[in-house]
């Protein structure tokens, strides 16, 4: 028997999508605009964007939060990047994207752990770009660095996540965020 949904659902889910994308696009956006050099550290940032990849990936699922992230660094990328930008974004946001998957799916985990795991495997992925791209091993020196800054900005990332999580779950019509018609 096929179960047919309710013809609100879909629609619901896909403007709420868009509003998020549209979301992660701005926050990305502003992050551009603030220059940030931690402590001499080129390409650091706190991944404000990815607070809404977190957010989707906790509240409305796996394929929502994929798509939200692709969408928003091809937006970002085109607007305000170049190709390698988008290549180094694209990288880091859909290994970190899987890596957050995983630990979320064992239970095991909070969102900030799972979150500080997903910036440092973000930019672990960027890392192999900038080496695949460059041929430069000597590049090995900057993974502690990288290290430590996606921990501490993964931590940030995720306490801002799970503080809109928590909100977003006292909405009282949460049928768009799981789906039920």
């Amino acid at each position: 028997m096929m179960h047919i949904r309710n013809d609100h659902t879909i629609p619901r889910r896909v403007a709420l999508c868009s509003v998020l994308t549209a979301l992660a696009a701005v926050a990305g956006y502003i992050e551009i605009l603030i220059p940030v050099n931690w402590f001499g550290i080129p390409g650091v940032k706190l991944g404000l964007a990815n607070v809404v990849s977190l957010t989707a990936l906790y509240l409305i699922g796996t394929f929502p939060a994929y798509l939200i992230t692709i969408i928003r660094v091809l937006i970002i990328g085109i607007l305000f990047g170049s190709p390698y930008s988008v290549m180094f974004s694209m990288t880091g946001g859909l290994i970190s994207l899987t890596v957050m998957l995983i630990l979320k799916r064992t239970g095991l985990f909070s969102m900030t752990a799972v979150s500080a795991a997903g910036g440092v495997s973000h930019n672990i992925g960027q890392y192999l770009v900038a080496y695949l791209t460059l041929n430069e091993l000597k590049l090995y020196y900057y993974i502690p660095v990288l290290i430590i800054a996606g921990v501490v900005c993964g931590i940030a990332t995720g306490l801002l996540g799970d503080a809109v999580c928590r909100r977003l779950k006292g909405v009282k019509d949460d049928r768009i965020l799981k789906g039920d018609g």
